[in-house]
């Protein structure tokens, strides 16, 4: 199956990454979100990550403005995906909005079309089960920040058809990715084994065991982690972070996944990492 037009549905963090990325590797993209301002800012991100592209000559400025100009926005999703070959759900970690949105995409993608979770945690069996196309509904689960992170985690449903997997595996290795099949299970590999890392360094910081810095330098010292856990967490998005944990510790019922107190604090704040400017550290 050959895929030329992609619709990414979420101009988020995620979304804005993926549009990026499929942009840069040649596709024709429409982004898509609820208003024009959240899609103005998702080009403002798009073009500035493109310029730190040109500043480090991974691209020429030509090359540049060629990949911004294969990007269209729009505000309408089931009009925004009627000619898309593939699909890319990147909305907020809510099985409740996803539900919303693969309702609509079932129904106004074209037939053939592959539609894909970029979810982080939650069932792609659950999601495809929403849809009359269950073979054709794939978890590709991209890393942030996209344009720099080589992994794709490639999750397979219960009903995922070996063609939409290959079909998927070779776009992200056409877009410059790794992908990874792994199976249908709460938090895929990455989140299952990461977050629990993250919650627990929560944990310590909110006992006294010790200070933010010195959380993340024994990490990142001791265990030759690029980062410490908590900027992690900063990057990722608190919010996201306790979504996902959610996640894991309702489908799991263990207790190694239960959401830290602390977690939720900061959360209940609005500390939400760099994108609200103050997490477990303060950002400009």
């Amino acid at each position: 199956m050959n895929i030329e037009r992609i619709a990414v549905v979420g101009a988020g963090t995620m979304g804005n990454g993926i549009a990026h990325v499929a942009a840069q590797g040649g596709k024709s993209v429409r982004l898509l979100d609820v208003s024009a301002p959240l899609l103005e800012g998702a080009m403002a991100t798009i073009s500035k990550n493109l310029d730190r592209q040109v500043r480090k000559e991974i691209l020429t400025a030509p090359e540049k403005d060629a990949a911004l100009a294969r990007i269209e926005t729009g505000t309408e999703l089931a009009g925004g995906v009627s000619d898309a070959d593939l699909v890319v759900e990147a909305v907020p970690e809510k099985l409740e909005l996803k539900e919303q949105v693969f309702h609509v995409l079932d129904e106004a993608a074209p037939k053939g079309a592959i539609l894909a979770s970029n979810t982080s945690s939650i069932s792609i069996t659950k999601i495809a089960a929403l849809t009359g196309r269950p073979e054709r509904v794939i978890g590709m689960h991209f890393m942030n920040p996209v344009p720099v992170m080589k992994l794709v985690e490639v999750i397979r449903g219960l009903a995922t058809s070996d063609e939409t997997t290959a079909a998927t595996v070779a776009l992200a290795e056409e877009l410059g990715k790794t992908p990874v099949e792994v199976n249908d299970f709460p938090g895929f590999v990455s989140n299952r084994v990461l977050m629990p890392m993250i919650n627990e360094a929560v944990t310590a910081l909110m006992e006294g065991v010790a200070d933010a810095e010195a959380i993340d330098t024994v990490m990142k010292l001791g265990m030759a982690h690029p980062m410490g856990p908590l900027t992690l967490a900063d990057l990722i998005g608190l919010d996201t972070c306790l979504n996902i944990l959610e996640v894991l510790h309702g489908e799991l019922g263990d207790d190694r996944y239960r959401p830290s107190p602390l977690l939720r604090k900061y959360v209940a704040a609005g500390w939400l990492g760099r994108k609200s400017g103050r997490g477990f550290y303060a950002y400009d």
